[in-house]
């Protein structure tokens, strides 16, 4: 099942979902901040892309982080960060068996998924 994970509240999160619906694709959303983000799946996103790719390093999130966090960030610091604060994940995350797609680029996701 092709599974989406973001906030709704986003704005690429709401674009991705609305392009989804266009394409009449069906797709499960998961809000990180109801239901929290699975531990094993950002670990295996972080393994798979990087955390400088998983986490969102442009938004007001990881700017509040402390610069010596910033500065000391590896894969297990962000992994536990993002646990604590979802919202440093990118978004959004589309999952569809082995597909993996990171943030809403509209030219990557028809390629995949049309």
């Amino acid at each position: 099942m092709r599974v989406v994970y973001g906030i709704p509240q986003c704005d690429k999160v709401r674009k991705a979902r609305k392009w989804l619906d266009e394409q009449q694709l069906a797709y499960q959303f998961h809000d990180y901040k109801q239901s929290g983000v699975d531990v094993a799946l950002l670990k295996s996103w972080i393994d798979r892309f990087g955390w400088e790719q998983v986490i969102n390093r442009r938004g007001t999130n990881w700017r509040r982080l402390p610069e010596a966090q910033r500065q000391a960030m590896g894969a297990e610091a962000a992994l536990l960060a993002a646990i604590d604060n979802p919202s440093l994940i990118k978004r959004p995350i589309l999952m569809d068996g082995e597909l993996c797609l990171l943030g809403f680029d509209i030219d990557a996701w028809q390629d995949a998924l049309l």
